[in-house]
């Protein structure tokens, strides 16, 4: 059975923390993914506020405690990627470096409001939700976490942990979104890039993707890359013909979405 945390080896030295979650709609699992080796360890993503406690139980059972962690990458602005990075922060070394991109830092430190958390954004969401739930998400949006970016990423960069990170940017879902390439293990971290449904790659979600155009020009960046999975932090581990699948999702038009397959 399942518990609360629950770790999904994806490859040697890559744990995705299966980690569940209530808010923006209804019960959903997020996916951060955890990177590491003897001399480093990468936490990609925070999920929401609140999770530290759920983070942590996750990273000990996969036997890197949080004085381990070296590098924490927010691969977006979103509230359930960045919601626990303060307490992350708080929790780690000092010599922990905080990534971003720099067109998701300000939102991300607090400079400006998150973009999809706005009272007009988030009306759709609250309308169709309990009382109770829709306080707590509502005192969530009103007061997101702000965190320090300490390192700003660039398209292209190789960050230096695991064998090699590859910074490549994404825009679309927001104009900062960034994927991650693993060289090592040839895993792509995809974050809302795409989403994944059992094991089953779909294409950028419609209702919470800024410029839909965009997020699907920007699948064609990953193509150059020999891809033997992929971890979408919406459905989790696709590795099944995955870089075959990934092709097939470049072919979907503007108008398309996760509820559509691509075109053959």
């Amino acid at each position: 059975m399942k518990g609360e945390w629950t770790n999904m080896i994806a490859a040697d030295g890559i744990a995705m923390l299966e980690l569940e979650a209530e808010g923006f709609g209804g019960r959903t699992t997020l996916y951060p993914t955890l990177i590491w080796d003897a001399e480093s360890a990468v936490l990609i993503d925070t999920g929401m506020p609140g999770f530290l406690p759920k983070l942590l139980a996750a990273m000990q059972e996969a036997g890197v405690p949080p004085e381990r962690l070296t590098a924490l990458i927010l691969t977006h602005q979103d509230l359930d990627h960045i919601g626990s990075a303060p307490d992350v922060i708080r929790s780690a070394p000092d010599t922990l470096q905080v990534y971003a991109h720099p067109l998701d830092k300000p939102y991300i430190e607090g400079e400006l409001p998150l973009i999809k958390t706005t009272p007009a954004a988030m009306a759709p969401i609250l309308s169709r939700l309990p009382e109770e739930a829709r306080k707590q998400l509502l005192a969530q949006c009103e007061n997101p976490p702000a965190a320090p970016i300490d390192s700003l990423l660039e398209d292209g960069q190789l960050l230096p942990y695991c064998g090699g990170i590859r910074v490549i940017h994404t825009p679309g879902h927001t104009e900062g979104h960034v994927c991650l390439y693993h060289e090592k293990s040839r895993t792509l971290i995809a974050a809302d890039a795409m989403v994944c449904a059992d094991g089953t790659l779909r294409g950028p979600i419609a209702y919470n993707t800024l410029d839909m155009e965009a997020a699907l020009q920007s699948l064609h960046k990953l193509l150059p890359y020999e891809i033997d999975r992929i971890i979408c932090y919406h459905g989790g581990l696709c590795s099944e013909d995955a870089r075959s699948q990934l092709l097939e999702l470049t072919k979907l038009s503007p108008s398309a979405g996760a509820d559509q397959q691509p075109a053959k």
